[in-house]
């Protein structure tokens, strides 16, 4: 089947849904001991989170990158996470879905959710024809995230060490079999709509080559 240009693919349960980020030492280490995240985690900054490891691992470099030595799989309530996509609003204006770019930067303004769409990764991390979420929490979102949403924090740093270790050997089968295993995520539609996901009328089209 053909894959939608834009689909949220993660790791889920039937009440929770894995997103990543990336840190260092400073803010991992405590985050992992506590549970959730804590000081010097500063609540007042937006924080970016992603259901998708490969594009997590685009970002942080296979978790060499200074400062994202650290990547954690946070584990979160799918009610909070839909209830943030609800309140969501796209990073660009889109003269497609936006009223007008005074309406859609008055609502970037006051909504404490950002969402954009960026090309999703492939296992040696270039770029593919479809996209993939990524989530700015801010204010209220950020909040909730920390006190209210987050089930787990699992360190995922050795797993990412291990594929790319793989990776370095030629090993993309192996590699490729470590990976977590990802799904699609279906979104009530209102939600859908609001950060511009394909809905399965889209889904068809794309399939059917039209």
């Amino acid at each position: 089947m053909t894959v939608p240009n834009r689909q949220i693919r993660a790791t889920y349960t039937d009440d929770t849904i894995t997103v990543y980020q990336a840190y260092g030492d400073a803010i991992a280490r405590p985050a992992l001991a506590a549970g959730r995240f804590v000081a010097p985690f500063k609540r007042e900054r937006m924080t970016w989170i992603k259901p998708s490891f490969l594009w997590m691992m685009y970002r942080c470099g296979w978790a060499l990158k200074d400062g994202q030595e650290n990547v954690l799989a946070v584990e979160i309530t799918r009610e909070g996470f839909e209830w943030a996509l609800a309140r969501a609003c796209l990073s660009h204006y889109d003269r497609d879905r936006d009223a007008s770019r005074a309406e859609w930067s008055r609502r970037l303004r006051t909504s404490p959710v950002r969402v954009q769409w960026d090309p999703e990764r492939s296992l040696r991390l270039g770029a593919l024809p479809h996209r993939s979420l990524q989530v700015g929490l801010s204010g209220e979102a950020v909040t909730r995230y920390v006190d209210t949403w987050t089930v787990a924090i699992t360190d995922v740093t050795p797993l990412a060490r291990r594929i790319r270790g793989r990776l370095d050997a030629g090993d993309e089968a192996g590699a490729r079999s470590l990976l977590p295993a990802e799904r699609p995520y279906d979104l009530p539609s209102p939600v859908a709509e609001n950060i511009g996901a394909d809905g399965p009328e889209e889904v068809v089209a794309a399939d059917r080559g039209t």
